[in-house]
Formats: C-alpha cells, structure tokens, sequence
C-alpha cells in the first residue's frame, strides 16, 4: 500500500507558498511525479538566487515578490512551507475557496512505509531527536531521521524499507498540518486527491513525544491556547495502542498524559526527574532507570552523562523511554547516553582561552531556554551575550535569574532595549550584575573578550530569535564560534 502510494502519480496543480528548505525538496518530488507546480514566495528572485539555481530546468512556474490571488483559480491543492504564517491573506481566500492546505512534512508522513518515531515539545526537541537515533542505531535498527532538523525526508522517500524507523523532530509549525487535510464539505470536490496523496483524517505517529509545553512562538500563533492545539496534534490522532511518551514534571504535559490514562486509548509513558509513577524513563537516586512491560533496569548513573544541565538529564530520559518503547535494549540505550556530547548550537564549547570556557547555545530562542542554560553552571562566574529578536514572550524569569547568576550582561539585538527595561524592573539590592549594550552579537563578543577572568564562563544563550540578523539560530551560532575562533 505504501509503496504504491510513494510511487504514485500526480495528475494535479499544486502551489507551493514559500520556497525554503522544504519547499525546494517538494518542487523535485511533484514534479518527478507529473504534477503542475507553481511556487510563490513574497521574496523576489534576486533573494531567492540560490533556492532557484538547485530548480533551474524543472518545468516549474513562479510568482515571486507577492502571492497574486489568481493562482487560486486553477490549484488542486496549497503545500505550505512552516514559516510562511497561516493567517496571510492568500491563505485565508484559499481557505474559503475549500482548497486543501498540506506540507512536504504532512506529505511524507502519508507516503512513508516505516514506522514513525515523533518528538516535539517547546525544548530539546533536536537533543531528544538526536539521541533517539543514536540508541535506536546502536541497537542496530537502519534509521532516517529528519522533520524539522537535517535534509527534508520526502528526498529519501524511495530509499526508506517498511522495516527501518524513521525519528523525526516535529515543530509547532509543522504539527499546524497534521490534523483534518480537508473538511468532509470539501471531500466530494476533491475525492481524487484524497485518493492520491491526502489523507482526509489527521495523523500522529505510532510512538510519539511531547517534551514540555511552555509559552514559545506566540509572536506566530498568537496566543497559548493556539500553540498548544498545534503541539498536540503529534499524539490526538494516534490510534489505539499506540505510545505516547511526557513529561511528568511539567503541568501541561501531566495534565494531557493523566486525561488520556483516563481514556485508555493509547499507552502512556512518563519520563520525570523527581518522580517515579507507572511507565517510563526515571531519575531515582542519581540514576537513571527504564521501566517497561513489568521490568526495571539501570541506564547509567547521573554523574555518566557528558551533557551540561538538569534540562538534558530530561532530555535523555525522553530519548531512553522512546527508544526503549521503539524495541532498544538497555545497553545500547547505556551505550548512546554515556558517550553523546551534545549537538552543536546546543551548550557547545566552543573554545577554552585563557582560563575563560566559551559556550554556544545560539539555540536558546527564548527566554526559558536561556534560563535552562544558566542553571547549567552551578558555580562558575557568568558573563551571558542576550538579544535577538523577541517573540512576544516574558523575560521576567530569566531576568531574576540572571540577577542572581550573571556578573556581566551583554546585550545585542532588536530586543536589547525590551531585555534591559526588564532587567531594571526585576532589579533588587542583591543584584551583582553590571549591564551593557554592545549592538552586535560582534560587538558582544569582543566587549565579553575584553571583560572575562580566569574562571568565568561566557555563554551565548540569547533568548531570543535571530532573525533580526542572520538566517537562523545556526547562521548565529557559526559566527559567534567564528568570532570566538578569531580571538587573539
């Protein structure tokens, strides 16, 4: 059936809104199919230069520089890429119109002939995502992994054997598509494309996880109410007796892991720091244990693990009860957990200079993460780089704790002036730390150069986006590694 479904072909109009990552990889796949494919994009050509060149000789239209409402007249279906916002006019005249709305992740997820391992949560999704993989490979499964970290999946598809397991991260803005394709009022119009490649029901993996649920991206979908519909879309379709994995210790996911118990649809695991209760990966006594189907067994003491913070303590109790649940057994979850160092962006070190350790957590895009990081060093001397831009999030936790942590505050950034008013708010007789205003994240860096002591930890862990500089968290993190590589 899956096969089938993955070598199908596509007698249909398909616009692609917005030609990112995901919509480059969509365009090959429609169109190696026989679809008609028209992308649009509100950048013009000369932004999308390199995006373009990988298209160049495909049998592709495009609209570039705006979304004109005439490619509505003749489209069967919308492929969405996760950043363009849900809520654009273009979107919302093709949502009266009953056209489908779909994604290259959705897509996949319906073609795809092996069993899905997914993981979102508004933090250390990637990290979890990671060290799934890892166990799941040292237990000898062949697996992909992908969603929204690495190469889109869709590329691979023909490659992926209903036997192997493929582990994908899964955002809040791709989780958006994964409920309902098409109302059942739009169903007879479009029979043949349910047909084809959507599924009219949504979908949600055979083992899922949601990490945590804290307030993240509200600048996107702008209130909480509307972020957490859209995380839990990974475990409402699931079908009965499937796994979902949560975390114990956060209230949102206790609340949703305790309802669904109550139902008794899907089997519930925990995973929790400070507390052992039914199913699931525990911290107890400094080490941490897998309880599954009756059986109890010992991972890896606390002090074994190489990763930095409680908060990746967590993470690999996630990565334990998912993997464990996938088929892993003990050892090779003992194997993965005790060697993994970390992915990059992510507490990084970057460089040990003169008595001062240097750390890269460019993927720290919202004030909670910054938090977290602090709490990774229990005693050294901090100097923290914050700025970005802000997503609409309070800063008021991570204030008070960097008033209790930090000796030197750098801010950088569109949401330096927001970070300092905050800071001045939250400010008590207490407070050690000396703020300053550097500009730029280059600036930031040398001022740090210049005001680090032997001991003292300079972290990157910004709180907030980096779209008002660079392309990405990455782009960021790369260039404060470069920065810190420069110095003399």
């Amino acid at each position: 059936m899956m096969g089938d479904r993955a070598a199908l072909e596509l007698d249909m109009s398909a616009v692609i809104v917005g030609l990112a990552r995901e919509g480059t990889a969509l365009v090959r796949f429609l169109v190696e199919r026989g679809a008609q494919v028209t992308v649009t994009d509100v950048k013009p050509a000369e932004t999308l230069a390199e995006r373009l060149a990988e298209l160049e000789g495909l049998p592709v239209a495009f609209a570039l520089g705006g979304h004109p409402t005439a490619l509505l007249d003749e489209a069967d279906v919308l492929f969405v890429s996760p950043g363009v916002p849900l809520h654009i006019q273009f979107l919302d005249q093709a949502r009266q119109r009953g056209l489908p709305l779909c994604s290259e992740t959705r897509l996949f997820t319906y073609l795809c002939p092996a069993p899905v391992v997914g993981i979102s949560g508004s933090s250390g999704k990637t990290t979890t995502t990671v060290l799934v993989d890892a166990m799941l490979r040292a237990a000898g499964f062949q697996t992909w992994m992908g969603g929204n970290i690495g190469r889109p999946l869709l590329e691979y598809l023909d490659q992926i054997a209903p036997a192997d397991t493929v582990v994908m991260e899964l955002s809040s803005f791709q989780l958006d598509f994964f409920g309902p394709a098409v109302g059942n009022w739009a169903q007879e119009r479009y029979g043949r494309l349910l047909g084809n490649i959507l599924d009219p029901l949504g979908w949600s993996p055979h083992i899922a996880a949601l990490l945590n649920v804290t307030p993240n991206h509200l600048d996107r979908h702008g209130h909480m109410s509307a972020y957490v519909a859209a995380k839990i879309q990974i475990l409402a379709h699931q079908q009965p007796g499937d796994i979902v994995v949560l975390s114990a210790d956060n209230p949102v996911t206790r609340r949703i892991g305790r309802s669904l118990q109550q139902r008794g649809r899907q089997r519930v695991l925990w995973f929790s720091s400070g507390q052992m209760s039914g199913e699931g990966a525990f911290l107890c006594e400094d080490t941490l244990l897998l309880r599954l189907e009756g059986r109890e067994e010992s991972i890896c003491a606390r002090d074994e693990l190489k990763l930095l913070g409680e908060h990746n303590v967590a993470n690999v109790l996630a990565a334990c009860a998912l993997a464990g649940a996938a088929g892993a057994p003990a050892a090779a979850l003992r194997q993965s957990a005790t060697s993994f160092t970390g992915v990059e962006h992510r507490l990084e070190l970057v460089r040990e200079r003169q008595g001062v350790r240097w750390y890269n957590d460019s993927i720290a895009t919202a004030p909670e993460r910054t938090v977290a990081a602090l709490h990774a060093f229990a005693h050294e001397p901090i100097i923290l780089l914050a700025g970005g831009r802000d997503k609409d999030l309070p800063w008021e936790e991570m204030a008070t704790v960097t008033h209790q942590r930090v000796r030197h505050l750098i801010l950088f950034g569109e949401a330096a002036p927001l970070i300092e008013e905050t800071m001045q708010q939250t400010r008590t007789e207490r407070s050690r730390t000396t703020l300053h205003r550097a500009g730029t994240l280059e600036g930031a860096t040398e001022l740090a150069a210049r005001l680090a002591e032997p001991g003292d930890v300079v972290l990157l862990a910004p709180g907030g986006t980096s779209f008002d500089a660079y392309l990405d968290f990455v782009a960021r993190g790369i260039h404060f590694r470069e920065l810190v590589g420069a110095l003399e």
